[in-house]
């Protein structure tokens, strides 16, 4: 059996029928797990903010307008919750080294990494991914898992659609950057 659509099951919820919220919860609980842990990084904490989270999006639903998605106002929900727990613990994130992004190609890190299988591939790729920030691994994720639109991730963020361009940007070249490093420890290993 199909379940509905987010659409019809926000009408449900708003009719009075609550259970029609738990398909919500079952179709996005994954992703707001994902994008809680991000950035606080204790499955104690990800686990009763991810409960707030939707808590919170079932206490304010009448306040959705649909003028986005609801995975993209939801989202938004679970990224400023887990964003306020850091700030209260009073959590840096780590700053971007413009120099470590310099002196590379994007084409010679391509050959490199199309030299490997797709298993190796796909472990470069996820260790090169874990040396992100949370926040920088968070818009990558929207962007190529998760397939958001710039303006939804500008939304979910708080950030400007320019900004998000600009981060996204940065982010690729620091990924290729650890790539890169990558790489070269792999044929410097290879070689001894």
């Amino acid at each position: 059996m199909k379940k509905p659509d987010d659409h019809t099951c926000i009408e449900k919820v708003r009719k009075g029928e609550d259970s029609a919220f738990a398909v919500l919860v079952d179709r996005y609980k994954d992703m707001v797990y994902t994008i809680v842990h991000k950035i606080v990084r204790s499955h104690e904490e990800t686990e009763e903010i991810a409960q707030d989270v939707f808590l919170k999006a079932y206490h304010s639903l009448n306040s959705f307008k649909g003028k986005s998605k609801f995975s993209t106002w939801l989202y938004r929900i679970a990224y400023n919750a887990a964003i306020t727990q850091t700030r209260k613990k009073k959590i840096e994130m780590g700053a971007l080294d413009e120099q470590l992004m310099e002196n590379y190609t994007q084409d010679a890190i391509n050959e490199d990494i199309y030299t490997l299988d797709t298993q190796q591939q796909k472990q470069f790729i996820d260790h090169a991914l874990s040396k992100l920030p949370e926040t920088e691994y968070l818009i990558i994720s929207f962007y190529h898992k998760e397939e958001c639109a710039i303006s939804e991730i500008a939304e979910i963020t708080g950030l400007s659609e320019s900004n998000v361009k600009v981060k996204l940007h940065r982010i690729r070249k620091k990924l290729y950057n650890e790539l890169d490093v990558l790489m070269k420890e792999k044929l410097i290993n290879r070689q001894q």
